[in-house]
């Protein structure tokens, strides 16, 4: 499968709560479904643990995603913090993080560069944090055919972020982590 660039990935974007959101959504997921998951959560101040934490939650690798990384699937990517995250030409991208002070913006950055730059199916998750990062490109996303959820919010530890990627007008289902599982599942099934 190595250079073939057309599978699916699947972005989950989150922040406060996140970690619970991400643990039930990969507790659910087969290991063997052929998309790529890339987890982006804001972390500004300190360096992300997600990829020594998660993995004892999945049989899939957990990468802390490096300048160049091939985005291949069957695998979980984590941003690391305080950059901003691009893809092109099959591989990530890290930069500096375009907006230092304030709420960051990195779901909605990273989304973006997915828009312009994956040919495969794309699927939007909005999970568990402040603020409203990713909201605003969700309707790119949906332009482009790609899919996007976001978390029911009574399942949600923080729901200000699920609530902006719903006000958005631009979200296809919103779902418990255990209901995204199942239907990523099925977006998978309908590529092969």
């Amino acid at each position: 499968m190595p250079g073939i660039k057309n599978f699916p990935i699947v972005c989950v974007g989150g922040s406060a709560g996140g970690l619970d959101a991400y643990i039930r959504l990969l507790k659910n997921l087969p290991p063997d479904m052929g998309v790529a998951i890339v987890i982006v959560n804001h972390i500004t101040i300190m360096p992300t643990q997600l990829h020594q934490v998660l993995p004892r939650f999945t049989t899939m690798p957990v990468d802390l995603i490096t300048e160049n990384l091939v985005i291949e699937p069957n695998r979980v990517f984590i941003i690391p913090a305080n950059r901003d995250l691009h893809v092109e030409n099959g591989e990530f991208h890290l930069k500096p993080i375009s907006k230092p002070l304030g709420w960051p913006d990195v779901i909605t950055v990273f989304l973006r560069s997915l828009t312009n730059h994956w040919e495969g199916k794309l699927i939007a998750i909005i999970v568990s944090g402040y603020d409203g990062d990713g909201a605003a490109a969700l309707c790119g996303i949906k332009e482009v055919g790609g899919i996007t959820i976001a978390q029911k919010l009574s399942t949600a530890i923080q729901p200000d972020m699920p609530e902006s990627a719903i006000a958005s007008g631009c979200i296809d289902f919103v779902l418990s982590p255990e209901a995204m599982a199942h239907e990523i599942v099925r977006i998978a099934n309908l590529q092969l």
